[in-house]
């Protein structure tokens, strides 16, 4: 028999072989055959779908490869019948899970389908969509093309009243699901933007003593004849040059405050030497002014912290009391236990602040008098370090002042050690009126 007309047993064998099944068809009789490989082949596709997926997810995190993926799947798409896609493919949750970034899985119809848990605390999503338009906008976008894309966006989301600098990176995970990636940048901006401040304050402060000393040198060439004008440019050169000095000190010491790190390697700190050694560099100038400088501590006062640092803050607040006020006033330094802290109260019968500006006296290179600082050789940066102090060693400062009737600043700072022995004044006068409870920080 020619191999043609082979008979239909040796078919039903060569199917089984290849996998085909036959069943009688109830009418006819006949074989009926069907291929159970189809399902599983369509199956096998689908998988490479979710694959493509995930790929596309890693592609957008690493920032290769999600168009290729996206385009790919496109393909992949077109050569498999119709049928319902996983609305999010298994293994997104998990990526989604573990990354840093702000992560939101956007749908058909812009809705959202995921979203990881900093995304709702930023405030990116509400009732299953995106918030902020400019994100919307580049999903649309990115659904069009396939193109990823990233934008640097300025928006008020959430519970935040204040703008947030975010950098959104928007990728496509499928024809038809978007991955939208964001980092908030607030604060790194925020830093950016008061280091530029900072340098550009430097270099005018710089600028200013650096032309002074520079006027008064040519000054002095040109009065080689002259012993009196010479001698009154030198005291003026000391002064500027004295105010030169401070500034890089003062400079060189914010620089090591900043951060909103811990003291590290912390010491025992006696405030009540500290306290005294601080009103001794200012002995002179009160002196000169018959100020009133008086000292008062308990003894067995501690806080744990740095000592140069402690002093610096301590200096900085009594130097200030004794430059803004007026000869024959008082200035009082006085440390006390207070509940878990220690208090340091500096308070003087100068010439008071503005209530307008009490809010910004802590700001580096802000002075309420600009005029008068310069004549005072004050740089701006004193009480920056005050508070810089204080919050490296978890305390606070507060300010209380009144126009015409001095001020008192309040330096709080977590006690080490205690004792009930009281010390007699350092340097005795007459009581010194008390500070008000309202204070601003």
């Amino acid at each position: 028999m020619p191999a043609t007309l082979r008979s239909q047993g040796d078919a039903e064998t060569t199917c089984r072989e290849r996998g085909v099944n036959s069943r009688p068809n109830p009418r006819s009789g006949r074989p009926r055959w069907s291929t159970p490989d189809v399902p599983a082949a369509y199956d096998r596709l689908v998988d490479s779908e979710i694959t493509l997926i995930l790929i596309g997810l890693v592609g957008a995190i690493l920032g290769a490869g999600t168009v290729l993926a996206w385009r790919v799947s496109e393909q992949v798409q077109t050569q498999i019948p119709e049928r319902p896609e996983p609305v999010v493919p298994p293994g997104v949750d998990t990526v989604l899970s573990v990354l840093r970034s702000s992560a939101v899985v956007v749908g058909p119809d812009d809705v959202v389908l995921r979203a990881s848990a900093p995304a709702h605390v930023l405030g990116l999503v509400k009732d299953d969509e995106l918030v902020p338009e400019q994100l919307v906008d580049l999903v649309r976008q990115v659904r069009r093309d396939g193109e990823v894309r990233e934008a640097d966006l300025t928006v008020v989301a959430g519970r935040s009243s204040h703008p947030l600098s975010l950098a959104a990176r928007v990728a496509p995970l499928s024809s038809r699901l978007v991955l939208v990636l964001v980092d908030d940048r607030t604060r790194e901006r925020r830093v950016e933007s008061i280091r530029r401040d900072f340098v550009a304050n430097v270099s005018h402060e710089l600028k200013t003593p650096a032309g002074a000393l520079m006027l008064l040198a040519e000054a002095v060439g040109e009065a080689r004849d002259d012993p009196e004008a010479i001698e009154r440019f030198a005291g003026r050169m000391r002064r500027e040059s004295e105010r030169l000095t401070r500034l890089v000190q003062q400079i060189i010491e914010l620089s090591r405050l900043q951060g909103d790190a811990l003291v590290d390697e912390p010491v025992e700190v006696d405030v009540r030497s500290t306290l005294i050694t601080a009103t001794e560099a200012s002995t002179t100038e009160a002196e000169n002014k018959q100020i009133d400088l008086m000292v008062q501590s308990e003894n067995g006062l501690y806080v744990l912290g740095n000592p140069d640092q402690v002093l610096a803050a301590v200096s900085n607040l009594v130097e200030n009391a004794v430059s803004y006020s007026p000869p024959g006033s008082r200035v009082a330094v006085v440390a006390e236990r207070d509940g878990e802290m220690v208090r340091v109260t500096v308070t003087d019968q100068g010439i008071g602040i503005p209530g307008g500006e009490l809010d910004r006296i802590f700001e580096r290179f802000y002075r309420v008098d600009p005029a008068r600082a310069r004549s005072t050789g004050g740089t701006g940066l004193g009480l920056s370090i005050v508070k810089h102090v204080a919050a490296s060693h978890g305390g606070s400062v507060t300010v209380w002042s009144e126009p015409g009737e001095g001020s008192s600043f309040t330096l709080l700072l977590p006690a080490h050690a205690y004792s009930d022995d009281p010390a007699p004044p350092v340097a005795a006068s007459d009581t010194v009126r008390p500070m008000p409870k309202e204070a601003h920080q």
